[in-house]
């Protein structure tokens, strides 16, 4: 994770609450080797000076940081898990869609609310419910705080649809036309390439290294 991050120079790096430790230790190489190599150590040796890597900062939505599962609010959201029910996939049909949040975890308290740790699977859903809507949590909250779980799974079900419906045919407009996807990897691949030659090379030059 390290080395592709500071290969390509990212300044930012989208990350869920629960890997910020992965991209700290990336923060540390950069510094590190900023400080042992770069600046006027490299100018010394013909380079142009300064930092050879970015210091990347991580990009964390404030809300949504970590989707948990749709079958026990306690676990993460994830495309490994067993089950297909815990997940709503971006490709996934409505009638798919309809069958899991149907059948995903809630409890029996009456009304919504997100502050309450006894809770978890309902502050996931309205966490969800905020993300795919753009609403603030405030309005979600004003909107949703006196619904049964039968009427705002059905809420949550048309907003998941919705918010997924260009996804999907965005999606398959770019499949049926592989020219084009081709030629968007070819490019993406090609100013990629150029990123990192440019900044092997750097360090190459910065540590004393020859190229072969």
């Amino acid at each position: 994770m390290a080395s592709d991050i500071l290969l390509y120079q990212s300044d930012l790096v989208p990350v869920g609450e629960d890997q910020t430790q992965h991209l700290e230790l990336t923060r540390e190489i950069s510094e590190r080797v900023n400080n042992l190599y770069g600046g006027r150590k490299w100018k010394k040796l013909g380079g142009r000076g300064g930092s050879l890597f970015k210091v990347p900062e991580a990009l964390i939505p404030p809300a949504g940081a970590r989707v948990m599962s749709l079958t026990d609010g306690l676990s993460k959201m994830s495309k490994s898990a067993p089950s297909d029910l815990s997940r709503i996939n971006l490709l996934d049909p409505k009638d798919v869609i309809v069958n899991k949040v149907k059948r995903c975890k809630t409890d029996s308290l009456p009304g919504l609310e997100f502050d309450n740790p006894e809770r978890p699977e309902c502050k996931n859903l309205l966490s969800v419910y905020q993300i795919i809507t753009g609403k603030t949590k405030e309005e979600v909250v004003s909107e949703c705080q006196d619904m049964n779980w039968g009427t705002f799974k059905a809420t949550l079900t048309d907003a998941l649809i919705d918010h997924l419906q260009p996804i999907q045919v965005r999606y398959e407009e770019i499949m049926a036309d592989p020219g084009y996807l081709d030629s968007v990897l070819l490019d993406g691949a090609g100013k990629a390439s150029e990123i990192a030659d440019t900044t092997l090379s750097n360090v190459y030059q910065a540590m004393g290294f020859l190229r072969r």
